[in-house]
């Protein structure tokens, strides 16, 4: 029934079945929890203790004596999923073979439907520490043929690798298991990146992590490392905003413009603290005060050069990376005035800032130079007064507000494009999505966010990792391509096939985070693998909390600094009926 019902869709809720088993199925785009100790399926049974909520009504609970029904079972606060006993998991595994075995008359199953692949977590508590068991249907066409079984256990912490498997020994354990004259065996290994390229007072820690997963074949010593001859992907999740990252200052005026279109739509602005010792409204009346004195000194001289390129403080960068960002000399006078006021304090002080600007090309005192194809009202009274007069503009209401919105947003996509065309990243056409004027505003500032978040990236990788041109280009292509189809997500992992030894000189001396080795043997559907997995963190979500094993207390030599270990292995055997 469950399986029937998620044809349709995934259900968000679990059933119940008897009285302590939670039934979940997982599929779609839902992220497995088994993903790491099998093949992909496109839907899965998910089994573990049920948690009832302590207010259900005893009247409710009897009626699942016969009959299981989707059930509002929901988990206590922050608990996470909890196992069931051993013995309980290898008794509900029996139940699902029994109903998949053709061969079982006697249940008098009218239509044998070929179910999703059963996992069952369980709480360790037989000698072996099992944590999950498993079984999956082999099937030869519409017919089953019999059942994968699937044994994973796990213990840990521990640095003692006295406790780790021999490689010999698993590759003999599995010949004998499996009656195998030949098995192969495939190598994995994660290092995290973000650490071990560290630069003192850039390293962005938060949830942000670089780390690169490698693959290969010929495996010859447990916790070896990978060969230059393995496959490796990089993998980046960047999070935007550490102070210590060098484009910090323009993540500042980024948060600025996101307030301004915070304020555009709710009515309510926050207003950040002022950043200068001058106010908003003094700096751009010196602003224009220089304008003023340098027109008329080019009225006289006619030599005197009308701009010069003013050092804008939030295009302000650290040194070790002005070689590939680096401020912008070609501020045009809206620009600028965006320098100045991003330091505004309060909705009376940027009616103040916006007065002065007006008043000054109403009576002519400046004529500034702005770039063509801005489509601000500011730069539009900017030209209307080259011709001597411009139209009435009402300070009032949210106006001011967009006033300035609109010229961050041209200043800033000019800077982004100013880096990504210098750095030959990407073409204007490319990055046309992203400073299109055709949408609405608030689309215009998601658009500017997914650049900014793709500069961090760029920015990260060339600092951390000092990668290249040749890195830089297919990568900037992989983040605009997810940026154009999904909106901002600074906790997607953009992935990018790279050779190991583009990165070696970062993990070679370094533990990896994830080891493990698959050993092999048989094809298709009468493959078999035998699975030996050392990680930092636990594999098993649900045995995090109680994973007091046999090693949890070890220690090598009171040494610290050896690398904490969890251990995992996954084991499977077949039945054909």
């Amino acid at each position: 029934r469950i399986y029937e019902e998620g044809r349709e869709s995934v259900p968000e809720h679990p059933y119940l079945f008897e009285t302590d088993v939670e039934i979940r199925l997982f599929g779609g785009s839902c992220k497995s929890p088994i993903e790491r100790f099998c093949n992909g399926n496109n839907m899965i049974y998910i089994l573990q203790k049920a948690q009832h909520n302590e207010e259900s009504d005893p009247m409710e609970e009897s009626k699942t004596d016969d009959a299981f029904f989707a059930s509002e079972l929901l988990p206590k606060e922050s608990s996470g999923p909890v196992a069931l006993p051993v013995r309980r998991a290898k008794q509900l595994i029996s139940l699902y073979t029994m109903v998949q075995n053709p061969n079982m008359t006697h249940l008098k199953i009218s239509e044998l439907v070929v179910l999703p692949p059963l996992w069952i977590r369980c709480d360790g508590s037989d000698p072996e520490h099992t944590c999950w068991l498993g079984a999956e249907p082999l099937k030869a066409g519409n017919k089953i043929t019999g059942i994968n079984f699937y044994m994973v256990t796990h213990d840990g912490p521990t640095a003692d690798k006295s406790y780790f498997a021999n490689l010999e020994e698993l590759k003999k354990a599995h010949k004998m298991k499996h009656h195998s004259s030949i098995v192969g065996f495939n190598g994995f290994a994660q290092y995290e990146l973000i650490r071990a390229a560290a630069i003192e007072d850039i390293i962005v820690e938060s949830e942000s992590n670089i780390y690169v997963d490698i693959t290969w074949n010929t495996v010859d010593k447990i916790l070896e490392t990978p060969p230059l001859v393995s496959a490796a992907t990089l993998n980046i999740m960047l999070q935007s905003g550490d102070p210590r990252s060098p484009v910090y200052q323009l993540y500042r005026e980024l948060q600025f413009l996101l307030a301004l279109a915070e304020g555009l739509m709710t009515g309510v602005t926050e207003w950040p603290e002022p950043l200068e010792s001058e106010s908003a409204a003094e700096l751009v009346q010196e602003f224009l005060t220089d304008l003023k004195k340098k027109l008329d000194g080019y009225c006289i001289s006619g030599n005197k050069n009308e701009t010069e390129q003013i050092k804008c403080d939030t295009a302000a960068v650290d040194s070790s990376i002005k070689s590939i960002f680096s401020e912008r000399g070609d501020l045009d006078f809206a620009e600028q005035l965006w320098c100045k006021m991003r330091s505004v304090s309060s909705y009376q002080e940027l009616i103040k800032c916006f007065t002065l600007i007006l008043k000054s090309l109403e009576h002519g005192e400046i004529q500034p130079w702005i770039h063509q194809g801005s489509s601000s009202l500011l730069s539009k009274l900017i030209q209307q007064s080259y011709h001597g007069k411009i139209e009435a503009v009402s300070l009032t209401g949210i106006t001011p507000i967009q006033m300035l919105l609109e010229i961050g947003l041209d200043k800033m996509k000019k800077d982004y494009v100013s880096f990504f065309i210098g750095q030959e990243l990407a073409t204007l056409t490319y990055l046309d999505y992203f400073i299109s004027t055709s949408v609405d505003l608030q689309e215009q500032v998601h658009r500017v966010q997914k650049l900014h978040h793709m500069l961090e990236i760029m920015v990260s990788c060339t600092v951390l990792l000092q990668f290249k041109h040749e890195n830089l280009f297919p990568l900037t292509q992989i983040c605009m391509k997810y940026y154009k189809e999904n909106p901002l997500n600074e906790k997607h992992v953009f992935q990018l096939p790279i050779r190991p030894a583009l990165v070696k000189k970062f993990y070679q001396n370094d533990h990896p985070e994830i080891w493990k080795v698959e050993i092999s043997s048989g094809h298709g559907q009468k493959e078999v693998k035998t699975t030996w997995q050392v990680s930092t963190n636990p594999s098993v979500e649900h045995m995090t909390s109680n994973s007091t094993g046999l090693f949890s207390d070890s220690t090598v030599n009171g040494s610290s600094e050896e690398r904490m270990y969890y251990i995992t292995m996954a084991k499977c055997s077949q039945v054909h009926f």
